[in-house]
């Protein structure tokens, strides 16, 4: 066991838990335990974006792809990035004006049905999940590492502590989380990136004349094509990274988290520098860990390269380097979790228990303790789930989240703010079709099946040859959004849509 690590780990969590213990005491509402109040500044909001987004995934799957595959790895950091103009200019405003907690709070704006409330809620459900496994991966990865514990025992402890989180400390424990997490991250990453580049006498042309000879791809590294064979599944890939966060319900709700649309514009673009600033990083944290610690190292400590950088950090820093950066790293990952988490338990509680079963009906208290309960349930579905897919990377992992959110949730969002004659059976089609479809296609892909044992989930050969479905389910999620309406006997009032879209706008200007 690494003692360093081993204290500085326990130091994040006392650090956290302390957030949480004083987050718990101002949550005693379902506005507070949901959306923090309301009270959250631009910056804060940004910050904790930043945080929210930049995940496991980001940081630990993002660097191993990179060293492994070489340029093909640099597409989430594109995509990733590139993302937030969708939510900037399509999203962000209309989201906050109309909702209030949830996703499907916008939706109901415009259409007041419970079956569209029920179908949001799973799709939240599913995609954070979806998105947890990959923290969790990554978590039990990182521990199994540092300290010696075993896979199950290290996904359990980081599934007990994410629960105690938004359990107690709701949306405000959760967002202070994020935003310490968010600033060790960046400055954790730019101490590795800058020692790297040092490594390179701080010259580009010289780290890529290395890069060249220092792995097996040899100068394919730097080349294209050679994870994704098939140019289809990169742009399928791109496709889903570039449009999925626009539907990614733990990034959504955070709009809810401050007091008007200005201020949740204002967050992203906070949020956006922050995180195109890291991902920029990454490159270098790939890079270094294909000429400093090598492909086999990487691939012995963990097939899906997600040890890259703090076995990085450990060859050029020393075990303190080490230690430090694999304890940013589980701080990374509690805070992904703890919002995943939220978002779930709040679609659970807000949409389908306090609307759909209870029929608005629901007392505070009531709602406080089913989504207390819902968390439990969430944390032990997921938990189960990753111990599944182990061997997955953890970029790909988010990636599937991406494809599914863009496909399901990204067509009814824009649909409800742009489209008159759009109606409520299309968008219990758009999002039904949009997410079976990808769940699908995922389940009959090349990373659930392969020939070769030990490669995927399971021994078989794969029926569909993509290893992320975006390019077929966003189109699908589109088209069966589009075909419900177009088919459906029911017609769109016309101006309940002038209605909403002066308050996606404007606000409500009773406000």
């Amino acid at each position: 066991m690494n003692l360093m690590a081993f204290w500085l780990f326990l130091g994040i969590v006392a650090l956290t838990l302390l957030i949480t213990y004083f987050a718990a005491k101002k949550t005693n509402s379902t506005e507070e335990f949901y959306t923090a109040g309301g009270g959250l500044t631009g910056w804060q909001n940004g910050m904790a974006i930043a945080g929210d987004y930049m995940s496991a995934a980001s940081f630990l799957g993002i660097a191993g792809t990179i060293a492994l595959a070489g340029f093909d790895g640099f597409f989430y950091s594109i995509g990733f990035l590139v993302a937030y103009l969708v939510v900037l200019y399509l999203v962000a405003e209309p989201l906050r004006n109309l909702g209030k907690y949830t996703v499907a709070d916008m939706i109901a704006a415009r259409f007041n049905e419970k079956k569209i409330r029920g179908v949001a809620a799973l799709n939240t459900i599913t995609i954070s999940t979806f998105y947890m496994i990959a923290q969790l991966v990554g978590a039990g990865a990182l521990i199994k590492l540092l300290l010696g514990l075993d896979f199950t025992t290290s996904v359990l402890i980081v599934g007990l502590l994410m629960t105690v989180y938004v359990v107690f400390g709701g949306m405000t424990a959760t967002s202070w989380v994020q935003i310490v997490k968010a600033v060790l991250l960046m400055g954790g990453t730019f101490v590795l990136s800058l020692v790297v580049f040092s490594k390179f006498n701080f010259s580009l042309t010289e780290m890529f004349d290395q890069l060249k000879a220092a792995t097996p791809l040899k100068e394919k590294f730097l080349d294209p094509g050679n994870k994704y064979k098939i140019p289809l599944d990169t742009l399928s890939l791109n496709l889903a990274l570039v449009l999925g966060t626009a539907g990614l319900p733990h990034i959504l709700i955070r709009f809810f988290t401050v007091k008007d649309a200005p201020t949740a514009r204002s967050s992203v673009v906070y949020a956006t520098w922050i995180i195109g600033i890291f991902y920029v990083l990454t490159l270098f944290l790939g890079f270094g860990a294909a000429a400093f610690v090598g492909y086999d190292n990487i691939i012995a400590e963990d097939k899906g390269g997600n040890m890259a950088a703090p076995l990085l950090a450990r060859a050029l820093g020393g075990d303190f380097f080490f230690a430090f950066i694999a304890a940013v790293a589980f701080a990374t990952i509690l805070a992904v979790v703890t919002g995943l988490v939220l978002s779930a338990a709040s679609a659970f509680a807000h949409d389908f228990y306090s609307h759909i079963l209870r029929k608005g009906q629901a007392s505070e208290s009531e709602q406080m303790k089913v989504a207390r309960w819902a968390s439990v349930g969430v944390s032990i579905l997921s938990i189960i789930l990753s111990l599944a897919a182990s061997k997955l990377n953890v970029a790909f992992l988010v990636s599937v989240a991406f494809a599914i959110a863009a496909s399901s949730n990204l067509p009814v969002i824009l649909f409800t703010v742009f489209w008159r004659r759009f109606n409520t059976t299309g968008a219990v089609t758009g999002m039904l079709v949009g997410l079976i479809s990808s769940l699908v296609l995922v389940a009959l892909s090349p990373s659930v099946w392969s020939p070769e044992a030990g490669k995927a989930i399971f021994v078989g050969n794969p029926i569909f040859p993509l290893t992320n479905p975006g390019i077929i389910s966003i189109p699908l999620g589109f088209l069966g959004a589009y075909l419900g309406t177009i088919l459906s006997k029911n017609k769109s009032s016309g101006a309940k849509f002038d209605e909403i879209v002066v308050k996606a706008n404007v606000g409500n200007m009773n406000m």
